[in-house]
């Protein structure tokens, strides 16, 4: 790593960024240096000013103040085409692929004129093989997108960047849906990056990978740059406090006794249609037990979710509640049954954006007492729920006649979270609870997760985070095209094992 230390230019430096949103300051005066052959981590909770600085960046806004220059040439302000020009590559947490063209495709994907003689596609294949073996990114050019694992899928993104001469990288999320042993080729690869004179932003809200793979780490908070250190001089409390400004209590996950199978699934297979269905699946939810589900997304998780949320019927097995085969199966009746649902997406299927708060948080219950008296909405009744929802969860609104749409996604994600607790439920389904989430609302939604296991409940936790299922869950069990794994007892597997059934390992050699 090279510094300026010998009066060369910093890789890229950002001096004085300021940028305003009406009355909200989203960045205020943040000065950020890239050093050469170095990897710089960003961090900040939810609404910090990441986002909106890699925006100005990138040439997506432009800057109420400041300047960016990028190897000690100013940056033309607003303009994505000099971004890249300029040696910028972003990759995203939400891979931005044409699924149906091949790797080779995609990669040439605009980087050629329409009115050109041709595409070149023998040399690009040799450059491809040249980049693949230079950053261990090997990958198929002739496989289809859409037939890639989630890591090769995340290799041609970088391979994207690579190709059009990146020598900035931006990583946005990168390891948010990927195996552990996905994760270590990912840094193997950012490491030969690195030696290779590449320069990289690694933003992330994993704090262990943070001090694994970063040289340094910048904290944004309210918008302002508030701490600038060397991670070698840091640790992950150090970092979690500098990020919400105080002290963060991890959640009490003491050991608890569990109760009797409430609900249980043998052998269920699911239809298709739904994303990857359920082969055979075979499943305890305990009272008392917080049930942890590992996998990489879309792996049966959301047919599994619908399932139990009464959304998606069973092809063959057979599901029981309480020892008993239910003799209808819908959303309906699954609410009727104690089935709380923490859907996974906050914004697409668990509110109504126009809605407001106080319509959102009766939207499961509206037509039943004490919302609803004679078929007609009791307002004052559902007003005085959101109220009570409001003061319990901490949830920062103007109100409980607010759209929620107004709210942060994790006030928002409170919202939902007791929504599905307060009618104290027998099953809590939680899909993804704390996605997109910064450290302060994830230890909050996670303390009522465990509440609501001490109370009696049976909590199936469906997560891509294997910290979060290691941490939490007192059994584990890994789904994987549709198959749901044994279940592993706290403590009995670690990251690196659980990591291998994530990938399909072990599934034709279990029991």
């Amino acid at each position: 790593m090279t510094s300026g230390a010998d009066n060369t230019p910093p890789a890229l430096r950002l001096r004085g960024i300021t940028k305003r949103f009406g009355p909200l300051v989203a960045n205020d005066d943040i000065d950020l240096d890239l050093n050469r052959g170095e990897i710089l981590a960003l961090l900040g909770e939810n609404g910090a000013g990441k986002t909106t600085l890699m925006n100005i960046l990138f040439g997506q806004y432009t800057a109420d103040q400041g300047g960016i220059e990028v190897d000690g040439q100013p940056l033309p302000p607003g303009n994505p085409r000099a971004a890249l020009a300029a040696g910028l590559g972003m990759v995203h947490q939400h891979f931005t692929l044409a699924e149906n063209l091949t790797v080779l495709d995609n990669i040439l994907l605009g980087t050629r004129s329409l009115w050109s003689a041709g595409l070149g596609r023998r040399a690009a294949r040799a450059r491809l093989a040249q980049l693949g073996a230079d950053y261990g990114l090997s990958v198929d050019p002739d496989r289809r997108i859409r037939s890639l694992s989630v890591g090769e899928r995340q290799r041609v993104e970088i391979l994207k960047a690579l190709w059009r001469d990146a020598r900035i990288l931006i990583l946005d999320e990168p390891t948010a849906v990927l195996t552990p042993q996905e994760s270590q080729a990912l840094f193997a690869t950012l490491r030969r990056a690195v030696a290779q004179g590449m320069s990289i932003i690694f933003i992330s809200h994993k704090l262990n990978e943070v001090t694994a793979v970063s040289d340094r780490v910048a904290v944004l908070r309210h918008g302002r740059k508030v701490a600038e250190i060397a991670t070698r001089d840091t640790d992950r409390h150090r970092l979690a406090a500098l990020m919400v400004g105080a002290e963060i209590a991890a959640p009490d996950i003491a050991p608890h006794p569990s109760g009797p199978a409430i609900l249980r699934l043998d052998r269920v297979s699911t239809e298709t249609g739904h994303g990857t269905p359920l082969r055979e699946a075979t499943l305890d939810l305990c009272a008392s037990q917080i049930t942890g589900l590992a996998g990489v997304s879309g792996n049966g998780q959301a047919a599994l979710a619908g399932l139990i949320g009464g959304s998606i019927r069973a092809t063959s097995g057979r599901m029981t509640i309480e020892g008993a085969a239910p003799a209808a199966w819908s959303p309906r009746a699954a609410l009727d049954a104690g089935v709380a649902r923490i859907p996974e997406d906050r914004h697409a299927t668990g509110t109504i954006a126009d809605f407001s708060l106080t319509e959102n948080a009766v939207l499961e219950s509206h037509a039943a007492p004490p919302f609803s008296r004679r078929g007609i909405l009791d307002h004052a009744a559902a007003r005085a729920f959101t109220e009570g929802l409001i003061k319990a969860y901490d949830i920062r609104c103007p109100g409980p006649d607010a759209r929620i749409r107004l709210l942060s996604g994790g006030n928002m994600q409170k919202l939902v979270l007791g929504r599905a607790l307060a009618p104290d439920p027998r099953i809590v389904v939680a899909n993804q609870p704390v996605r997109g989430l910064d450290i302060g609302a994830v230890g909050f939604v996670q303390r009522q997760l465990i509440a609501a296991r001490d109370r009696g409940a049976a909590v199936l936790l469906i997560s891509e985070d294997l910290d979060e299922i290691m941490a939490l869950s007192d059994v584990i069990h890994v789904i994987a095209g549709g198959r749901i794994s044994p279940p592993f007892p706290r403590g009995t597997m670690s990251a690196a094992e659980i990591g291998l059934w994530m990938a399909g390992h072990g599934f034709d050699h279990a029991a």
